[in-house]
């Protein structure tokens, strides 16, 4: 996985790879410094070894991450929003022994694996060290494509999340996919400020390493400083997920910002609201283009990059370039013709080994194709659609109903500025839907007035028994909304008010 820093290094030398803050590093300078923390880490290093990295996104992320590389270890992604329990599962369902932090978990990391099974990457003194170490080729034999060399947590929307187990042939593959799906050239500028954890921000990393591409990295986001950057530094391509864009949309004085020197924006990791997209398009003139990936698969569908004119807000696209995509029936698994809704199924080599813990590896794959856990459709020519997870599906009298065609009305209300619907347990009905509704306080509306536009909108059965006002709608970093934490809050609510 490490190749393509060095090929960068070797290609692109004294350009610019990474800005963060006020420092500029050069792809020579990154994968120089990655050989040093690889020496660094040598002797506590082992190869097949599997090392945890916690951090918040920064230069060193990249650096440690190339470095496990070159030494034939796998990195081990942790979110540095995880707690005590969410550590502790990953350590032990992974078996990392080693850890590579920064002081926000160092203590927690320190109290599992010890002093010397940790390297915190805000002792500057010590880091200062390491970096200035030897930083010529460490001369070991390379890993084999099917060596693990990432394990990222899927999204735990139930339960305890699995470690996706890849390896370098399958993300060398989903490199080459994204590299492809965005047009991504050695002239071409983006910003990440999504979290390194995630698949699409280590993607974004080693995917801007194989194309040459130039990197703004962002310890935060904050919008303004991210529409500044690309005004500034005439950024050329955006990457949001759901909560950028809602931002982007709601902000008072996006106009301000010259966004022009923008191709377009990718959206990804959830579908597309298009009354979102289409708002942050006629206040800016950039438009989107809609991408679908997961975890265990990196990229599976995305707009055309060479037909723009294609670009579509109700589809995720197409399949990438050697990927296949199926939909089969949520019941029977039989391959269903374009048309009928389904799971969505993929096949490609991109695809992980595996998870961890092992055993749920088996139900992941139907003779082969990775089972996405999304529900959707496909055209006749390709076009896939999604509506919703299957396991996020309410089942209303027998019907299936999808949580994000009844957001899609109510992000249709001026007074909605984000909202998200889950199903609560019903005697006659099996479920009914809920809405949780972010809104905007300055344009006043009823609970019932939008249970109202619901009901004028759709079928009966996907009428809402109630609509619960929040002061935000709980997400996954990735943008993916927490229904069964909402569905908890909404039950223990009912639970108290019946007492």
């Amino acid at each position: 996985m490490h190749r393509g820093l060095e090929r960068a290094a070797e290609r692109y030398g004294k350009r610019v790879a990474i800005r963060f803050e006020d420092t500029d590093w050069t792809w020579r300078e990154l994968d120089e410094a990655s050989n040093a923390f690889a020496r660094h880490l040598r002797g506590s290093v082992n190869r097949g070894d599997r090392v945890a990295i916690m951090s918040g996104n920064r230069p060193e992320f990249v650096i440690a991450v190339n470095a496990l590389s070159k030494l034939r270890a796998a990195t081990v992604l942790l979110s540095p929003a995880w707690k005590h329990l969410e550590v502790d599962h990953a350590l032990e369902v992974t078996g990392a022994r080693y850890a590579i932090t920064d002081d926000a978990s160092y203590s927690m990391l320190k109290a599992r694996l010890g002093t010397q099974g940790v390297t915190n990457l805000d002792d500057v003194p010590a880091l200062a060290g390491i970096l200035a170490g030897h930083s010529s080729p460490l001369g070991l034999q390379p890993p084999t494509a099917e060596d693990e060399a990432v394990l990222v947590f899927s999204s735990g929307t139930t339960g305890l999340p699995k470690a996706v187990r890849h390896t370098h042939l399958s993300m060398g593959h989903g490199i080459d996919h994204w590299v492809e799906s965005l047009g991504l050239t050695a002239d071409d500028r983006f910003q990440i400020a999504t979290p390194p954890s995630h698949i699409l921000g280590l993607l974004n990393f080693l995917t801007a390493a194989a194309a040459g591409a130039t990197v703004r990295l962002h310890r935060r986001f904050d919008l303004d400083e991210l529409l500044r950057r690309i005004q500034d530094e005439r950024m050329t391509l955006e990457m949001a997920v759901a909560p950028i864009a809602l931002a982007m949309a709601d902000h008072p004085s996006i106009e301000d910002y010259d966004l022009s020197s923008l191709r377009y924006i990718m959206w990804g990791a959830t579908p597309v609201t298009p009354s979102v997209a289409a708002r942050v398009t006629a206040r800016t003139g950039v438009r989107w283009m809609p991408a679908y990936g997961a975890s265990e698969l990196p990229v599976i569908t995305c707009n055309p990059i060479d037909r723009p004119d294609e670009w579509r807000l109700d589809s995720a696209g197409l399949p990438a370039p050697g990927v296949q995509v199926r939909v089969v029936d949520l019941e029977t698994r039989e391959v269903l013709a374009p048309g009928g809704t389904g799971e969505i199924q993929v096949l490609s080599p991109s695809a992980m080994k595996g998870y961890l813990p092992e055993e749920d590896t088996a139900d992941a794959f139907d003779r082969g194709w990775y089972r996405t856990g999304d529900v959707g459709w496909r055209e006749p020519e390709g076009w896939v659609h999604l509506t919703d997870r299957a396991k996020e599906m309410i089942k209303v009298k027998g019907f299936q109903v999808a949580p994000a065609e009844i957001e899609g009305v109510l992000h249709g209300h001026p007074s909605v500025r984000d909202c998200a619907v889950f199903g609560v347990p019903d005697t006659a009905a099996g479920e009914l839907p809920v809405a949780a509704v972010l809104l905007d306080p300055d344009h006043a509306t009823s609970t019932d007035e939008l249970r109202a536009l619901v009901a004028e909108s759709l079928a009966t059965y996907k009428r809402l028994r109630d609509v619960v006002v929040v002061e935000e709608i709980p997400r996954l970093p990735s943008g993916k909304v927490l229904r069964r934490v909402l569905q908890q809050q909404w039950v223990d609510r009912n639970a108290d008010t019946s007492d």
